[in-house]
């Protein structure tokens, strides 16, 4: 089987096990392209991206152009002579001289079931929206925005615990394997691109850290899935006595009786919502570490029945 001549194209971590998935199945990767060094952490050092990183240990060339706009970068891009290129969260839109300059074109990893859940968030808005799976897509490139034909997919089951962070670490894994299948396949040629359906398309918005407010009188349910699509980030919160106080793990609940949205109805830390109750479970105040709801309620000298608004 002959191996192919790729470029990577990535740059969170979610792309990393990727990139060494790739490599360590033996393709020659020519080089890696990723975001520039961003400022980061509390001294606002430049820190390569987390792709950056692990290409250099690996030992590839790295490229971060702030843009793909220039027919320099054009060139530049199509003198790899490349069988393909591989695209993971790369963050940049690429042109079409780039998407055309690969002989085999140019191959994404999208962490949803297209044509459900195109665009920046699919994670996150797959778990607020309460669905009960998403997936890994390998799919074929064009100028539009996740449109183009899917070679291969699998589907990933979201459970009532599972949050962000825990789909990010599933998919990732997964998105690595089923690269590597998409390029042996297109090595001997057994791949067959299948056009996304008309059907069922939505987008995916990128996330806003405003969107981490809670609202006390939605549904329980729903202010649960909202902490667990927006974990670890943006992060939810509500603000309380000036404090801006963010909610990091609870548990929506069916308390007996009805009271107010947003009453505290209990020392553990339990909250009525529009629909139901929310317990809550971990929960930290600017400046202070996390603490459990019942530490919480006991450190402000709450008593049920307070509203936490």
């Amino acid at each position: 089987m002959t191996k192919l001549r790729l470029a990577f194209m990535g740059t969170p971590a979610f792309s990393v096990p990727a990139l060494e998935a790739i490599v360590h199945s033996g393709y020659e990767v020519e080089a890696v392209y990723t975001q520039p060094p961003r400022p980061a952490n509390r001294g606002k050092k430049e820190t390569p991206s987390p792709v950056h990183l692990a290409a250099e240990k690996l030992g590839i060339p790295v490229r971060h152009p702030t843009s793909l706009k220039s027919e320099d970068e054009w060139r530049a891009f199509a003198d790899l002579r490349l069988d393909a290129a591989v695209v993971v969260a790369y963050g940049l839109i690429l042109p079409k001289p780039i998407l055309d300059a690969p002989r085999l074109g140019c191959l994404n990893i999208h962490a949803s079931l297209l044509p459900r859940w195109r665009g920046a968030a699919p994670i996150q808005r797959a778990i607020l929206a309460g669905d009960d799976e998403t997936g890994i897509s390998i799919m074929q490139m064009d100028e539009g925005l996740d449109t183009g034909a899917v070679l291969l997919e699998e589907p990933v089951p979201i459970y009532h615990r599972t949050t962000a962070q825990d789909l990010h670490d599933d998919l990732s894994a997964l998105g690595a394997r089923l690269i590597v299948e998409a390029l042996d396949s297109f090595s001997i040629g057994t791949i067959h691109p299948v056009p996304q359906s008309e059907n069922g398309v939505t987008y995916a918005e990128k996330l806003r850290k405003e969107e981490g407010r809670l609202d006390w009188g939605r549904p329980a349910a729903e202010l649960d899935r909202q902490i667990r699509a927006f974990t670890p980030w943006p992060g939810c919160f509500f603000e309380f006595r000036g404090e801006r106080i963010k909610v990091l793990q609870a548990i929506p609940i069916a308390p007996a009786g009805k009271s107010t949205a947003g009453t505290l109805l209990d020392k553990d830390g339990t909250v009525a919502c529009g629909f139901g109750g929310l317990k809550l479970i971990r929960m930290q105040r600017p400046g202070r570490g996390p603490v459990s709801g019942e530490e919480f309620v006991s450190g402000m000298r709450l008593e049920p029945g307070v509203a936490l608004l």
